[in-house]
């Protein structure tokens, strides 16, 4: 997976990530349910990605090591070492698992949106694309398909971008709702989707991994950054491109969103009919580039913490990856909406998204290990920002369930 870097930048694996069907249905729904009054989420995680990301890579080009080993290492002395230990590996273990099941949902919507939306084509769907990407992960062979399906999904950006430009979005609305945080009634699990499909937690762990095998010190941090800041740019950009579209199209003429169906209609004022065999390449494509990647991140990650070795062909870094798939189709088979597991799934990530920034704002302060080029106190209050902002907004939503707000 890492040797890829030489062609194209991490910070565009990265946003590759991050696009996916999770994004594609959260930004869909919010746009759709709330028109533009929650496009400040998107700048608020797209410049939260930027800071947290920027601090993975720099971890990775200064010190040449993955975010996970040098945890492992740094917590090795620690008398609470394997609690904490514990509390990362299950944090990101549950998130990758809900994510890859968020991730095989948008595929097999994406087949069903195109095949006919019955559950028997749905669950059909998601078991062969499960299978597709463990037989892909086993043989080691999903670098052939990757670049095909990173275009297919770069061709839905572009689709979006266009249909924009036809729908003629409200300006105003759009820079209020970009500037003015406010949040609607019942509004915010999707808040908190819109942020947890963003800041994914495993990308820092990926970053680190991917920017350690593109460059070779730091004399190359500003490449890294310039890398980072571009590619998850233009991220940011194309959800809140998605955002604006429904928002101009389904929320303006009052259609909700409840299939892949109904989400293509937004791309109706410039496809037509040839909307669904659009929206449905486009989500199969970046489900089934997710559901890769996902596994591989986890297990990844995992054998750094646990200092693990043999690399990709050993037995633990497969029952890993190959864990989290199953994990993930068993979840999306349970009979659940398709797409409310696509957005529960986000959301889990943006629960789980404190906890895993919390402990990479603690590698970066450790002089230690990055010398002058630990975090400064701009970096730290951007990123505590950060993590109290996602934790307040988490922990708002407990106590509004709990009945306590």
């Amino acid at each position: 997976m890492i040797s890829r870097i030489r062609n194209i930048g991490p910070g565009a694996l990265v946003t590759a990530a991050f696009i996916g069907p999770g994004t594609v249905t959260a930004c869909t729904i919010a746009g759709a349910s709330f028109g533009y009054a929650l496009l400040w989420a998107l700048v608020f995680a797209t410049l939260a990605t930027i800071i947290l990301q920027e601090m993975s890579a720099r971890l990775g080009v200064v010190t040449q090591r993955g975010l996970g080993e040098t945890l492992a290492d740094l917590l090795s002395v620690s008398i609470f070492r394997w609690p904490l230990i514990a509390l990362v590996g299950l944090a990101l273990y549950l998130g990758n698992a809900a994510y890859e099941a968020g991730n095989l949902s948008g595929a097999a919507l994406g087949i069903s949106a195109i095949a006919g939306e019955s559950d028997a084509v749905f669950k059909g769907a998601v078991l062969a694309i499960a299978v597709l990407a463990a037989g892909l992960l086993l043989a080691g062979s999903y670098k052939q398909i990757e670049r095909a399906l990173l275009s297919l999904v770069a061709i839905m950006a572009l689709a979006f971008a266009a249909t924009f430009a036809i729908v003629r979005p409200d300006f105003g609305s759009m820079l209020a709702g970009m500037l003015v945080p406010r949040i609607p009634a019942d509004a915010l699990l999707t808040v908190i989707a819109l942020i947890g499909t963003t800041v994914v937690p495993y990308n820092l762990f990926l970053h680190a991994s991917a920017a350690k095998a593109r460059w070779n010190g730091a004399e190359d941090l500003s490449e890294a950054r310039a890398d980072t800041s571009i590619a998850i740019g233009i991220g940011g950009i194309i959800a809140i491109l998605i955002v604006s579209t429904a928002a101009a199209s389904l929320f303006a003429a009052g259609i909700s969103v409840e299939s892949a169906a109904e989400m293509a209609g937004q791309f109706e004022p410039l496809f037509g009919s040839s909307s669904k065999h659009l929206l449905g390449i486009g989500l199969f494509a970046a489900g089934l580039t997710s559901a890769i990647t996902a596994p591989l991140a986890t297990a990844f990650a995992m054998t750094e913490i646990l200092r693990l070795e043999g690399g990709q062909k050993s037995f633990v870094f497969r029952a890993i990856s190959l864990s989290v798939i199953v994990i993930g189709a068993g979840v999306a088979l349970a009979g659940i909406r398709p797409i409310q597991v696509i957005v529960t799934a986000q959301f889990a990530n943006g629960l789980l998204l404190p906890i895993v920034a919390a402990f990479l704002l603690y590698v970066m302060n450790q002089e230690s290990v990055l010398g002058r080029y630990a975090n400064g106190a701009l970096a730290n209050v951007l990123g505590f920002g950060v993590l109290l902002i996602a934790a307040g907004l988490g922990l708002r939503l407990v106590l509004r369930a709990a009945g306590l707000m």
